[in-house]
């Protein structure tokens, strides 16, 4: 996943049980084809070249079955190297989502956080609603930033107002090496993954 076009469109498909989803850039061209397998007891993520699923691009494993401190080993499947892991920060994230995103050596290279916890907490209360829980996708839209050690702003990724919530854009802020831009997209995958599926 080199030279990519930004910004890239996280698109979840609606008509699957599996949480799959497609990546293109700015000019619609398809980047990947994410696909979390079903009925394991352990995060088991494939990364496609397509929707065609012909290539695995990477694979992005749990290390325990239980999430609450899990990390998630991003591996290149054609050299069987890992490349990093994202790992949750497990009670800073139940109020504000928050991953480190490290390399393969095990040095913390960027962090994710929820930009907004608030967001998420009204989306809760809001979402249990009769009928107003409904459109909550539509103004309730929580995003995400990646920081480097500096605290500088790296990657910026946001659900867009949508009646499913199954839109989410990202935007590169700076530029940075080709191998951690790499790390940081494949760790904001398994991110949304992660933090859909809570809700």
């Amino acid at each position: 996943m080199k030279n990519l076009q930004y910004p890239l469109e996280f698109k979840f498909k609606v008509t699957t049980l599996a949480s799959d989803f497609t990546i293109t850039d700015k000019n619609g061209q398809m980047q990947a084809y994410v696909r979390s397998k079903i009925f394991k007891l352990k995060d088991d993520v494939q990364v496609f070249d397509s929707d065609a699923k012909n290539q695995v691009l990477y694979t992005i494993k749990a290390n325990k079955w239980i999430d609450f401190n899990a990390s998630y080993a991003i591996t290149d499947p054609t050299t069987n190297t890992e490349i990093g892991k994202v790992a949750r920060k497990g009670l800073r994230s139940f109020w504000r989502a928050t991953y480190n995103i490290l390399d393969n050596r095990g040095e913390n290279l960027f962090t994710i956080t929820e930009e907004n916890p608030w967001v998420k907490m009204w989306d809760s209360f809001v979402g249990e609603l009769p009928l107003i829980g409904m459109f909550t996708g539509y103004f309730l839209n929580p995003a995400y930033i990646v920081k480097d050690q500096n605290g500088q702003i790296i990657f910026r990724l946001k659900k867009t107002p949508s009646l499913l919530g199954r839109r989410f854009v990202l935007d590169r802020l700076v530029d940075i090496p080709d191998d951690q831009e790499s790390l940081c997209t494949l760790s904001l995958m398994m991110m949304v993954l992660l933090e859909r599926a809570r809700g």
